[in-house]
């Protein structure tokens, strides 16, 4: 269990981001679900539970989810389940389990950028973008890329993806049913555009632009093979020719799942 010397319940998001800045062992706390899972020492804990930022919205051709949306609210929201073939509900549904699910929250899934999330996984695939308290509102490429260390801290006030139409599906691969996946990936189309993501590799969820191509071009085997050459490692979930293997399947379901519903399988 973690430990803080002080708390802080954040009235604005200018008082949680200026006492962030107040000292490098200072930490957001937002739903919890990984951090108190951990052993570390922080003295203060800045709570953003108060600030409003659970919402759900569809504007401006957006669909706009606060940090503060628990997994929970994606996996239930009626509205979701009609959007992007409802892959947003289906990428956490199996995240351990319904009591984690209801704490865990979207910043703090998106802000870990961990190997394992099946969340990551499926944005990686729609058209997202990640808003920063300081930095602003960007691609979420462009926040992967962002360095991890304490000095360059902010806060993710929330994520928008663009309504553009596409279909989506995502499936993984899991040793148990609410285990951590041992693979996964996701794909989408959007007009004749194809994205497609492989996660859980261990390492954090890639695009595939080699599978992507192939796809557009109709060839759903080689967009299979393609995924083959992404860098895999070993660890007590699967070996990396395990991962490497089921990744091909996984990608190939999933660009299926699409074509069914689109007739074409």
């Amino acid at each position: 269990m973690y430990t803080i010397k002080t708390y802080l319940m954040a009235q604005t998001l200018e008082e949680a981001y200026s006492a962030l800045q107040k000292n490098k062992s200072n930490v957001i706390l937002g739903g919890c679900g990984w951090l108190k899972m951990t052993r570390k020492r922080f003295w203060t804990g800045i709570d953003l539970s108060g600030l409003g930022l659970d919402w759900i919205e569809q504007r401006d051709g957006w669909l706009e989810i606060g940090a503060m949306v628990t997994l929970r609210q994606l996996e239930t929201d009626p509205a979701l389940r009609g959007l992007f073939g409802g892959i947003l509900p289906r990428s956490v549904e199996r995240i351990v389990g319904v009591q984690f699910r209801s704490c865990a929250t979207v910043g703090g899934s998106v802000w870990m950028r961990a190997g394992f999330s099946d969340l990551l996984t499926a944005l990686s695939v729609l058209d997202t973008e990640v808003e920063l308290y300081h930095a602003g509102r960007m691609p979420l490429e462009a926040f992967f890329a962002l360095p991890r260390n304490r000095e360059a801290r902010d806060i993710l006030t929330g994520i928008r993806i663009r309504l553009d139409g596409r279909d989506a599906a995502c499936c993984s691969m899991r040793n148990t049913a609410t285990d951590f996946p041992a693979v996964g990936a996701a794909v989408s189309r959007c007009g004749p555009g194809w994205s497609v993501a492989v996660g859980a590799r261990p390492m954090r969820a890639v695009r595939v632009p080699e599978a992507e191509a192939a796809l557009a071009a109709g060839d759903l085997q080689a967009a299979s093979r393609a995924v083959e050459a992404l860098g895999y490692a070993g660890n007590l979930r699967g070996s990396a020719d395990y991962r490497r293997k089921v990744a091909q399947v996984l990608v190939r379901r999933a660009a299926e799942e699409i074509l069914h519903r689109e007739g074409k399988q």
